[in-house]
């Protein structure tokens, strides 16, 4: 039976990185048809998930049960900051980029924040995985301009770094969280706190706050419900069953499906050694699982 709910688990959480992979591709749909800041969609984002989440424990009458603690309030600010900061590398250096730099930087910092708390040193395949994260990182955001979907490579890797940062410190606080409570309840209460952190950052990031396409509404939609609301508690509910080094493994979802998407889509190409970049990358996330 735990065997059972394990592979259960683990399912959820390559589902939840599916559905992460197709953020940036909508992004830039959105953003192509109608201006909006990344602050402006990251805040639409939460603010609609949040909305159904919401709705969801009304309707089940478990909207009392809801709690906002020190822990809710940190990873709701910092799962706000990881969107917006991810979006921002996105328009920078591109989705393929931005979500493998991002997610290969988390496992990192994860490792060197677990080394520090145990005051134990990295066993030397853990130094492998950091060393290979970090050239992969090099390369990436070295030859990441050209072709890559965005004009800045420096500020986007930076920015994807940023949000990778953020990414991991909500890993690190919300795994204790979906471990004690109903993952419905921890993805209310983090897109709640994240969308009134994000609301009034968007009216400082410029452009338009509404759109007067239909079909822009519905992404946004989509970005609320599907790579927030649902991938979210997909991935609280994996992580109450699911080993992390199997989640870190199962996380590669995201950056194959947003690969795949842009070079579809969008027609993102890489240079040589960019691929050979989020390669590394990729593999490290591999080795640390």
């Amino acid at each position: 039976m735990s065997s059972l709910l394990a592979r259960l688990g683990l399912v959820q959480i390559c589902l939840a990185g599916v559905l992460w992979g197709t953020g940036g591709l909508v992004l830039q749909i959105v953003r192509a048809i109608t201006p909006m800041s990344v602050l402006t969609v990251s805040a639409y984002r939460m603010l609609i998930a949040s909305v159904a989440l919401l709705a969801v424990l009304a309707v089940i009458g478990r909207l009392r049960e809801l709690r906002l603690d020190l822990r809710t309030v940190v990873v709701g600010v910092a799962t706000g900051l990881y969107q917006a900061l991810y979006f921002g590398s996105v328009v920078a250096v591109g989705v393929t980029v931005s979500t493998v730099v991002s997610l290969g930087i988390a496992p990192a910092i994860l490792l060197a924040g677990e080394a520090v708390a145990s005051r134990r040193r990295p066993t030397g395949r853990q130094l492998v995985v950091l060393a290979t994260a970090l050239t992969g990182l090099v390369l990436a955001s070295a030859y990441a301009g050209t072709g890559a979907g965005g004009g800045r490579p420096v500020t986007g890797v930076l920015l994807a770094i940023a949000s990778g940062s953020a990414y991991a410190l909500t890993t690190a606080v919300g795994r204790p969280l979906a471990q004690q409570r109903s993952p419905l309840l921890v993805t209310a209460g983090a897109t709640g706190v994240g969308a009134l952190v994000l609301a009034p950052l968007a009216l400082l990031g410029g452009g338009p706050l509404v759109s007067s396409s239909a079909t822009v509404w519905v992404w946004l939609v989509y970005l609320g419900l599907a790579t927030m609301a649902l991938a979210y508690g997909l991935l609280y509910a994996g992580l109450r069953t699911t080993r992390s080094s199997a989640a870190t493994v199962a996380s590669l979802m995201e950056p194959v499906t947003a690969a795949v998407a842009a070079a579809a889509v969008l027609g993102e190409r890489l240079a040589g050694p960019a691929i050979a970049g989020v390669a590394l990358i990729l593999v490290a996330i591999a080795g640390l699982g």
